[in-house]
């Protein structure tokens, strides 16, 4: 099969012979290294452009220009957005509501549920919460044929002692809720210590615990660094063993780490110019995104590498609308970076 490849890759050599250092090991990159940064450089132009308004397409190449591949930012994703605009950053702005507003919409973590649950009761709280009043909006949409949950990832349901699986889900907000989890968080002394509080959560592993914690940190109530800790998920796994092969498990962590701190150094390497997000850097969160979605591209572009899971294409297909929805991009105020996204 003919190699795929980047416009940006067209001509240059392949990573090969790079020796580095990380975590006491010796790695040896792969092209699939390169393909990363050429990757995100790729993907974060198609995302400004959308922001400015820009026709489709937005790229020349044939496999962004037919895959659907999230944001280089995790922040700026759709659901992300509306995550921290709608849910987050509207309604009582007291710790417990956000945070009940926030993990009440991750278990799901699908818009249209949410909405549901706001026209049946206005902006979901938990000063006014009873089980009853949600299960019967969560049924009757599930009983009429409508999807609760996304399909990006599923937060097992905890056997709390209910028969449907949003019921339990519901039982699961309660006991957050009432096991002091939020105050816990509040007075969490680093995000390491702020995650081994989620972990500890029924049905709860490392994957998710760590995704739920980097939501709630969008708040203005937690304020740890995302570049504080990180966790690899599978998708990252195997990504980053495309990228440095099998001598990189065991240390994935720190591989995102050495790639998130030298991020300026690669794109320099390969005469690459990389459009941040209003001068933030990607942080670990966003690189440990893109190992999954170049684990994804490389399925196509780099065939002949393997990773853990042995996967081989690529499952959603991106279609253009004929009037694409407009976008918008709001972060968190305390990152400082709304109204200058162009930088």
């Amino acid at each position: 099969m003919k190699q795929a490849v980047l416009e940006h890759e067209r001509g240059l050599p392949p990573s090969g012979g790079r020796e580095v250092i990380v975590a006491g090991r010796l790695l040896q990159p792969t092209a699939v290294f390169d393909t990363y940064w050429r990757f995100a450089v790729a993907r974060q132009n198609i995302y400004l452009a959308r922001l400015r308004g820009a026709p489709a397409p937005w790229t020349t190449d044939p496999i962004l220009g037919q895959h659907r591949f999230t944001n280089c930012y995790r922040a700026a994703d759709r659901v992300s957005q509306y995550l921290i605009r709608d849910v987050i950053y509207t309604g009582d702005q007291a710790w417990e509501e956000v945070f009940f507003r926030t993990a009440l919409f991750k278990l799901f973590n699908r818009i249209s549920t949410w909405r549901i649950l706001g026209a049946g009761l206005g902006t979901p709280s938990w000063r006014d919460y009873r089980f009853a009043d949600y299960d019967r909006l969560l049924t009757e949409a599930f009983t009429a044929g409508q999807r609760l949950y996304s399909a990006a990832y599923v937060i097992p349901p905890p056997q709390l002692g209910e028969a449907r699986k949003h019921r339990n889900h519901l039982r699961l907000i309660e006991a957050m809720m009432t096991s002091g989890v939020p105050e816990r968080l509040q007075s969490a002394g680093s995000m390491r210590e702020a995650f081994g509080i989620l972990r500890a959560l029924p049905t709860f592993g490392d994957f998710l615990a760590y995704q739920l914690l980097i939501d709630l940190n969008y708040t203005s109530t937690l304020g740890f660094d995302e570049m504080d800790f990180v966790v690899a998920g599978p998708g990252a796994r195997d990504g980053i063993r495309k990228c440095f092969g099998p001598a990189a498990h065991g240390i994935e962590q720190d591989i995102i780490r050495y790639v998130a701190d030298t991020q300026e150094d690669h794109c320099s390497r390969l005469g690459l110019t990389f459009c941040t997000l209003g001068g933030r850097r990607l942080q670990l969160i966003d690189c440990q995104n893109l190992f999954c979605e170049v684990d994804k591209y490389a399925r196509v572009a780099h065939p002949d590498v393997a990773g853990i899971s042995g996967r081989t294409r690529i499952k959603q297909s991106y279609r253009y609308a004929l009037e694409p929805e407009a976008l918008t991009a709001w972060f968190p105020p305390k990152w400082g970076i709304n109204g200058r996204l162009d930088q």
